[in-house]
Formats: structure tokens, sequence, C-alpha cells
């Protein structure tokens, strides 16, 4: 998401060793990935988030097994897990930031409102829409939905929850899902990513992506692979997987339930 879980991991802080010391550490055995081991429904520890199953089919293609370290989100995720040549790749990683080179990305998803299917929110696909006024709103602190739901007047209606938080005990957006089925809340807005999952399977639930926002800033982000900045020969690798299996790569996507938009986030993909 996002912001959010990439967009969040995008936040995360660390020291980065001298170029030298990491332009050699990827492993030719195995398939080395960096994740939350409670990041639900993203990556988990007993391997049944989507990023998972995405590693699991890039590991296929590389003919390499798949190995994790496990490292919570937040300050020094990188530095320690990364940066650090203890593995080689974090899935799902947000374009654009520094901390870590981007592959090419391999999906574009969109933040949403999730709310339940009778309710009287259910139509509403803009946050600047004045039916949102006087209603329980769930919001992830500090995520872009956020800045735009204050500007818009919200800011005594939002209820907001903090994303780093030590997962693997709190599930702030479950908590938020959670607050919408059982009426304490009357909409979440939500990364797609960590919603579309989890509303798919409830027949009371709904997630509406916010393509006609036009407001600022954008509601659509484009999600790459981090690798370490001077692997160039790894990134150009990877980037020729995704090009070759984006087929494979929407379709697990799609069955976890994620919402995957175009590169401009005018529209859903088919």
């Amino acid at each position: 998401m996002g912001g959010l879980r990439r967009l969040t991991c995008a936040l995360i802080l660390g020291a980065a060793p001298a170029a030298a010391q990491v332009a050699d550490l990827r492993s030719t055995t195995q398939f080395r990935v960096c994740a939350d081991p409670a990041n639900a429904p993203m990556s988990v520890r007993d391997g049944s988030g989507f990023e998972n199953k995405l590693a699991e089919a890039f590991g296929e293609w590389l003919g390499l097994p798949v190995t994790y370290t496990w490292f919570p989100s937040g300050a020094g995720f990188i530095a320690k897990t990364l940066r650090a040549g203890e593995c080689d790749v974090v899935m799902g990683y947000a374009q654009g930031d520094e901390l870590v080179q981007n592959t090419n990305h391999y999906y574009t998803s969109v933040y949403g409102i999730v709310t339940r299917k009778d309710s009287s929110l259910a139509t509403v696909d803009r946050l600047t829409d004045p039916a949102l006024k006087n209603n329980d709103l769930g919001v992830v602190a500090g995520t872009p939905p956020a800045t735009i739901m204050a500007r818009a007047g919200l800011a005594k209606d939002m209820r907001g929850v903090d994303l780093f938080v030590d997962r693997r005990v709190e599930d702030p957006v479950g908590d938020l899902i959670g607050g919408v089925k059982d009426g304490s809340l009357d909409a979440a807005v939500l990364w797609g990513p960590l919603a579309g999952p989890r509303v798919k399977a409830d027949p009371d639930l709904q997630f509406t992506p916010l393509l006609r926002e036009t407001a600022g800033p954008r509601m659509f982000y484009r999600i790459t692979m981090g690798v370490r900045l001077p692997e160039q020969e790894w990134k150009r690798e990877l980037n020729s997987l995704i090009r070759r299996h984006q087929d494979q790569i929407n379709a697990i996507l799609r069955d976890a339930g994620v919402p995957l938009v175009d590169d401009y986030g005018k529209g859903m993909l088919p």
C-alpha cells in the first residue's frame, strides 16, 4: 500500500554500508527474501501471504529455493536485512524510494473505501464527497488519504491507527475492517493490497477504489521489488522475469483479492 507497507517500508530509516561491501552479496543458490513475519495479508511466516506466493513463483522461475530473513517492518528493516547482506530482495516495495534500488513495477494498486454493502456510504468513491461528513471513518495515520480527508474537513470524523506496531500482537488494519463489519465504524479508508484480500471473502463488505479522487496526493502507487543499490545485473534479471511472467503475477494477485489498476490509476485492470 504503501502510507502502507512498502509505502510504509518506504519510510524506513537505516544507514547504508559502502557500496563495495554489498556489491557481491547476492546468493546464487537461494532466492533470499527479506520480509515481515506478521504482515498479513502480504507476508506471513507460515507462507500464506500473497507476497509469499509471489516469492515462491519467482523462486520457481529462477530455479532456486526460497528462504527468508524475517524482521518486523519499521525503523532499521532495510539496514538489518537487505543492506546487511542477510537477504537479496524485498517484495512489494513502493516505486521511487532511495533506500533501495527498485526493479520495474510488477503491479499498481490504489487506496479505497471499505464499507458494508448495505451502508448509505456504499456508493461513495471520493474522499471529498460530503456524504462522508459526520460519520466515523477509520484511516491509517500518515497515509495519503488521511491528508485529503483532513483537508476535506473530516478531521473530527477520523479514527486513526498506527501501522508501525508489532503486528505479531496487534492488527490495526484488521481492527478497522472489523469495526466496519460490526458497525462501530461507518467506513475505513485503506490501501488496496491490505484491505482487498480481507474483504474479498466477506459477503457483508466491499472495497471501492478511489479512482475518481482529484485532490492530491495521489491514491495509486506502483509496486516494485527492492534490491541493493549497486546490483544492476540482479535488477535486470528480475525485470526480465517480471516482463515474461506478468500474466502469472497478475493471476496470483487477483486470486488474493488485490485490486489492480492501470499504471496511471485511471481504471481497474480486467
